[in-house]
């Protein structure tokens, strides 16, 4: 959990890692995007910066990796073996515990570590109906697309230091069987998509990342309404 708000710009999240910090120059910005994609009914466009308060008052957000360890070298073996089933298996098994991990950490956070949700009390099916305060999209999720907002989540919680998960060239967790995610305690965020985006937010975007317009627009690419 970091001191965290939103920037002076209204699009991005500055966070420091001490509270003492807060106010002066942030340990690292999360760059957010906008919604684009139409919903019925729907009264604003949201971004994930909305759920965190400007500066001027005291917020935090929470973030984490978690990541199950040797099923890859177990399912090689299977593999190796010729039996494909208890490969598939392995890795199914892994990324269920990992799942379960990532279930119970952010109940962790919810409830004892960050607590702003002391009190919740919540049945097994009310928990997989995401009944609880507060969410946890990562980077690559429709509410935020770009994969590139990891490397500034494993830069500041120096992960692949502290627990050993990678990133690859194309920004996918090594092992496979990995969970992370941005922790937003607000009682209205909510899951959304951004849908497509025209360039005048690309570029807004990749002036506020300090990215060449190029480079935005290839790790875009897949929401990107218009031609490059």
């Amino acid at each position: 959990m970091y001191a965290a708000n939103g920037s002076d710009g209204g699009e991005d999240v500055d966070v420091w890692e001490n509270e003492s910090e807060r106010g002066g120059k942030p340990s690292a910005t999360f760059c957010m995007l906008r919604q684009q994609a139409e919903v019925d009914g729907q009264q604003h466009y949201l971004s994930q910066a909305d759920f965190v308060t400007p500066r001027g008052s005291r917020d935090h957000l929470g973030m984490f990796a978690v990541a199950c360890f040797g099923a890859e070298a177990a399912a090689k073996r299977h593999e190796d073996a010729n039996d494909d089933y208890s490969k598939i298996m392995v890795q199914a098994l892994a990324d269920r515990l990992v799942e379960a991990f990532a279930e119970k950490l952010h109940r962790d956070m919810r409830v004892a570590h960050w607590g702003y949700a002391a009190s919740e009390s919540l049945s097994h099916d009310d928990l997989l109906k995401v009944k609880y305060d507060g969410i946890r999209p990562a980077p690559g999720y429709p509410s935020q697309p770009d994969h590139t907002e990891k490397r500034t989540m494993w830069d500041l919680m120096d992960v692949e230091k502290r627990c050993g998960i990678k990133l690859s060239s194309s920004l996918s967790m090594m092992p496979a069987a990995s969970v992370s995610a941005l922790v937003f305690a607000h009682p209205d965020a909510s899951y959304f998509a951004v849908g497509k985006v025209q360039k005048d937010q690309v570029e807004s975007y990749a002036k506020r990342k300090g990215m060449e317009l190029e480079v935005c627009e290839r790790w875009l690419s897949p929401i990107l309404n218009y031609d490059r």
